[in-house]
């Protein structure tokens, strides 16, 4: 299975992982079209999707309905040009969670 990568975020962010190499960038302004975006990057089979801490936490529960208990796609949030969001501390340990079923404290 190939590995393919996207991204969801503000401008600048999205820029910089294209510049990266990253083909895949979603630049979104609402919780609506953060939505949208997520559903389309799930629908075309991506398995890792970088999306902004900040856009993750408006979306939150729509992660969560959409996802479940799946590990595939990965979603691995990241700060964006203002730096960390408030939410950031256990982001790591839900991902860990997620991936293997066991809750590490």
């Amino acid at each position: 299975m190939m590995s393919s990568v996207a991204v969801i975020g503000d401008l600048d962010t999205v820029t910089g992982f294209r510049l990266g190499g990253v083909r895949e960038g979603r630049i979104v302004n609402t919780k609506e079209e953060a939505e949208q975006a997520l559903d389309e990057l799930i629908e075309n089979n991506f398995s890792i999707i970088i999306i902004t801490d900040k856009i993750a936490d408006e979306i939150r529960e729509h992660i969560r309905k959409t996802l479940g208990s799946d590990i595939v796609p990965m979603i691995i949030e990241i700060p964006d040009k203002n730096g960390k969001s408030e939410t950031d501390g256990d982001q790591m340990r839900a991902l860990i969670k997620r991936v293997i079923g066991v809750d590490i404290k």
